[in-house]
C-alpha cells in the first residue's frame, strides 16, 4: 500500500478512524428549497464514505443568515430529517460524518435573507469578492454591528444547532471559525474593531468562540467537538496583525476544553499573508491536529509520519474522487475537479465523478 501513514488508524476524540484521509467541508449549494438536504446530497456523501471522517459542508445554525443561496441549514425539523437521510446513507456504507456548524456573518446578503442587513462584530464590508444571489453576483453590503446583548442569542442558536445535529445522527460537530465568517470575524483584529468584552485583546475577541464552544460541549461532550480556523486566509477581506500569535494563543487556550481536534487551514487563498501556523498549533494543542490546504499525498503522509499532524483534510481532490482513499492507496491517477460545477445545481460535477474501475 502506498502512503502507509495515511492509512494507520487514528483515535480522534470519541471516534476511531480507519484512515487519516479526511474529507474537508466543501460548500456545494445543492440543498433543496428551505435549505433542506435532499436525496442528491445523501448520494454525494455516501459516495465518499470511505473517508476516515467526512466533515460536511458549512451549515446554517440560525435562520436568516444565508451566504451561499442554496446552502443547507440545521435549524428546522425538515432540515434535521434531510440530514438524517444523509447520515443514514453514510453510516450504511460504514462511514463517519461530522457537521460543520456556521454563521455567515458579514458574508450574508439582504437578497438571500428577506432584506435583512447582515451582522458582524464591526461595520466593515467585504471588498475583495462578490456574493452569489438569485439576482446574480452582487457586491457585499456593510454589515450592522452586533450589540453585546445580542450575542447570547447567537450562542443559543449554535447550541440549538448542535442539538439538531445530534438528532440528525451526526457522529460529531465542527464549529466553523474560518474564512471570514462570523466566528472568524470576531477572532481577527482586521474585522473586529469593537471595544468592550468582545473586542480589543485576543482574550476578548475569542470570547464569543469560547461561549459557543462551551455550549456545544454541553450538548456533545468535548470529545465530539472540533474547531476549524484559518489564521492566514485573506478570503472575505480577512487579515490579522499577528496570525502566528493568534494561532499559538488559541491552540493553547483550547486545551482547557479538551476538544477532539483543531482543524487548521495553513495558507491564504490569495497568498497575501504567509507564515507557518502549523508548527505553533502542533506545539500548543494537545489533541488531534488536522491540516488542510494544498497537501499532496506524499507531503501529507510525511507530515503524519513525522508527527507534525494527525490527519489531513482533502478538499477538491475528494470532491472529484469519491473513492479518494482507494486511489491514494493504489497510487492511481485522480479525476480532475470541474470548478465550473462547484456551485451549480444537479448531479453534474457532483455525483457523476467516476470511481476507479
Amino acid at each position: 500500500m502506498a502512503h502507509e501513514a495515511l492509512f494507520s488508524p487514528l483515535k480522534l476524540g470519541a471516534l476511531t478512524l480507519p484512515n487519516r484521509v479526511l474529507m474537508a467541508p466543501l460548500t456545494r449549494c445543492r440543498a433543496e428549497d428551505g435549505h433542506v438536504p435532499g436525496p442528491l446530497m445523501a448520494d454525494y456523501y455516501a459516495q465518499r464514505a470511505s473517508a476516515g471522517l467526512i466533515i460536511a459542508e458549512a451549515t446554517m445554525a440560525i435562520e436568516g443568515n444565508s451566504a451561499f443561496w442554496r446552502e443547507p441549514g440545521i435549524y428546522s425539523q425538515a432540515q434535521v430529517e434531510g440530514w438524517k437521510r444523509v447520515t443514514d446513507a453514510v453510516h450504511a456504507k460504514g462511514g463517519r460524518i461530522a457537521l460543520q456548524i456556521w454563521h455567515g456573518g458579514r458574508a450574508c446578503h439582504p437578497l438571500l435573507n428577506d432584506g435583512a442587513t447582515p451582522v458582524a462584530p464591526s461595520p466593515i464590508a467585504i471588498t475583495n469578492g462578490q456574493v452569489m444571489t438569485p439576482q446574480g453576483m452582487q457586491p457585499y453590503v456593510t454589515p450592522r454591528e452586533l450589540r453585546d446583548d445580542e450575542l447570547p442569542g447567537i450562542v443559543a442558536g449554535f447550541a440549538a444547532a448542535a442539538r439538531n445535529a445530534k438528532a440528525a445522527g451526526f457522529d460529531m460537530i465542527e464549529l466553523h471559525g474560518a474564512n471570514g465568517y462570523l466566528i472568524d470575524e470576531f477572532l481577527r483584529d482586521g474585522s473586529n474593531r469593537r471595544s468592550g468584552p468582545y473586542g480589543g485583546p485576543i482574550e476578548h475577541r475569542a470570547r464569543l468562540l469560547f461561549e459557543i464552544l462551551r455550549a456545544s460541549v454541553d450538548v456533545w461532550g468535548a470529545d465530539r467537538v472540533g474547531l476549524r480556523i484559518s489564521p492566514l486566509n485573506s478570503y472575505n477581506s480577512m487579515r490579522d496583525s499577528d496570525p502566528v500569535g493568534l494561532t499559538a494563543w488559541l491552540a493553547a487556550a483550547l486545551n482547557d476544553l479538551g476538544l477532539a481536534y483543531l482543524h487548521v487551514m495553513r495558507a491564504d487563498f490569495f497568498q497575501e499573508q504567509k507564515a507557518d501556523v502549523m508548527t505553533p498549533a502542533r506545539a500548543q494543542f494537545s489533541n488531534g491536529l488536522i491540516g488542510n490546504m494544498g497537501y499532496g499525498t506524499a507531503e501529507a503522509d510525511a507530515a503524519i509520519r513525522d508527527g507534525k499532524l494527525d490527519a489531513v483534510a482533502f478538499g477538491a481532490s475528494f470532491l472529484a474522487n469519491p473513492d479518494l482513499p482507494a486511489r491514494i492507496a493504489a497510487n492511481a491517477p485522480l479525476n480532475a475537479p470541474k470548478p465550473e460545477t462547484f456551485y451549480t445545481q444537479g448531479p453534474e460535477g457532483y455525483t457523476d465523478y467516476p470511481a476507479m474501475p
